[in-house]
This record gives C-alpha cells, structure tokens and sequence, in this order.
C-alpha cells in the first residue's frame, strides 16, 4: 500500500494539552489550533518525504525505513529518529520519548502521538 498523496487535516483531539506539554509558545498554540494542515507524502519503496504546512509554517522530514535519520520536530528541535514499517500501512517512530504512529485505511490517515499518557491524534483525508 502506497503512502503517497496529499492529505488535510479532517479533526484532531488533545492539541493544545499535548502543544504546551510538547513546550510550544501559548501564541504558536493559539495560531495554530484552527489551520487546517496539508500533509503531502512521497514513497519511493522504504524512503519517504513527509512534508506538513500549517498556515506558513512548512516542516519537512525525510527518512528510510529501518535507518536511523534526523527528524525536525513541531518545537523546532532536530532529533535522531528511526521509523518502522508494521504490516503494510502502518509507519512507527520513537522521537525524544515520543511515540507516533501513523496508519493509513483507505484514504483516510491516523496519526498518533503519544508522550506519557498524553495522547494527540491526528485525522486526515486524501484530498
């Protein structure tokens, strides 16, 4: 299953609690919490380009599954990373103590964050 498309952001739950435990500025929060993202990925085979654009802020991240790589995270902070494949649509990845999880059904894209028992999901649709 290809990963590659452009996906927008449909609802999310836990923003702002999961922002500020993260260390975001109360005002990036704020700005933030009601821009809809556009997500676009590029698979070629176990290398991936993720890029994210909320409002004028763009994060891109690129890395090979099963390698380890440097990941720009939303603080701003670079961070060693190393991403999983499970199964055939599902990406794992263990961040500074993070946790994401990023699972596509259909056209539909879950993503998870997960930082002690704070939990952020993301929901996008392929656009």
């Amino acid at each position: 299953m290809s990963f590659t498309g452009k996906y927008e952001l449909q609802s999310q739950e836990n923003f702002e609690p999961f922002m500020k435990a993260i260390g975001l500025p109360d005002d990036q929060i704020q700005k933030g919490k009601d821009l809809k993202s556009i997500t676009e990925i590029v698979q070629n085979g176990k290398k991936f380009k993720v890029t994210v654009t909320t409002g004028s802020k763009v994060l891109t991240n690129e890395f090979t599954i099963g390698e380890e790589c440097e990941m720009e995270l939303l603080t701003g902070d670079k961070a060693k990373a190393l991403v999983q494949m499970e199964g055939n649509n599902k990406l794992v990845a263990t961040v500074q103590g993070l946790k994401s999880i990023t699972e596509l059904n259909g056209d539909i894209i879950t993503h998870t964050i997960t930082m002690g028992d704070l939990t952020f999901k993301r929901i996008s649709k392929r656009v």
